[in-house]
């Protein structure tokens, strides 16, 4: 692949990207933060569910080999996910709506799946974590759509037993590149978790998953010669600079609006998009 600086902006196999265009990437990916942050503050839906396939679309668009984009979009979204978490559950603690002792009885093994599901990238394809995510994905969107929660227990399984739930929780999230509320959330309401208790405490997992997935994913892309300028591992630098000020900024605002509005209706629209975005993230995989 060549790249090269140029006068008028950046040069990548055979594609000519001037000031302008960069200015009106970097300029998408601020209200990429700005929605993923409030997202993930008001469903705990976590915000790499938006910048996940967003950082896929604008890493094909600038002409980085599909090989790589993957990887870079994943581990990306677990770099910005990281202030992101901070600043919501903040916000949520305050309104005490954080199950501390659930976060500490599955904080480790949480952690556990997430760092290996990072370390797994240097051993996966592409179209692989895109496969991941895009399953997943609709799995989630169909569960959003449906309008009654399903419930199969009164309480979370506690104890040994229990540990494998947040282990899966932590390794899918690490490979999609999500921040866990994603798949934390409705686990936790099937087991009859209030939705703002569950959408609190999902915010301080996505601390513990983005950490050790980030870390894994440095890792996993450490050396490789054929990443862009400013990429530490697979993380991109530049596009989540671009990124995290807006989902600090607007995490609280979602938490705020997530204990002030109805949310089934802006479930459904939710659902909607996602379903749209996995399949065509399948798509892209099986071609």
């Amino acid at each position: 692949m060549t790249r090269a600086r140029t006068a008028a902006g950046w040069r990548g196999d055979g594609m000519e990207l001037s000031a302008l265009t960069l200015l009106g990437l970097a300029s998408g990916l601020l209200v990429t933060g700005a929605v993923a942050g409030t997202l993930a503050g008001l469903l705990g839906v976590g915000g790499g569910i938006v910048i996940v396939p967003v950082l896929s679309w604008v890493l094909a668009l600038i002409a980085f080999p599909p090989d790589i984009s993957q990887h870079m979009a994943v581990a990306t979204s677990l770099a910005t996910i990281i202030p992101t978490a901070i600043s919501s559950t903040r916000a949520h603690r305050a309104r005490g709506a954080v199950d501390d002792a659930l976060v500490r009885r599955w904080g480790p093994a949480m952690v556990a799946g997430a760092l290996i599901g990072g370390l797994a990238a240097r051993y996966v394809s592409g179209d692989v974590l895109r496969l991941i995510f895009g399953a997943v994905a609709l799995i989630v969107a169909v569960n959003m759509a449906i309008p009654r929660t399903l419930v199969v227990g009164t309480s979370l399984p506690g104890g040994a037993a229990g540990q494998p739930v947040p282990l899966v929780i932590g390794l899918f999230s690490a490979l999609m590149g999500i921040g866990g509320g994603t798949l934390a959330v409705p686990v936790q309401s099937a087991f009859s978790v209030p939705v703002h208790r569950a959408v609190g405490t999902a915010a301080a997992f996505g601390l513990l998953i983005a950490i050790p997935g980030t870390l894994g994913f440095v890792w996993a892309g450490w050396g490789r010669a054929d990443l862009p300028p400013g990429s530490l591992g697979y993380v991109s630098l530049p596009a989540a600079a671009a990124i995290i000020p807006t989902t600090w900024a607007f995490a609280p605002l979602g938490a705020r609006l997530a204990h002030a509005i109805d949310q089934s209706a802006l479930k459904r629209a939710f659902a909607l998009f996602l379903a749209i975005t996995a399949l065509r993230m399948l798509a892209t995989a099986l071609t």
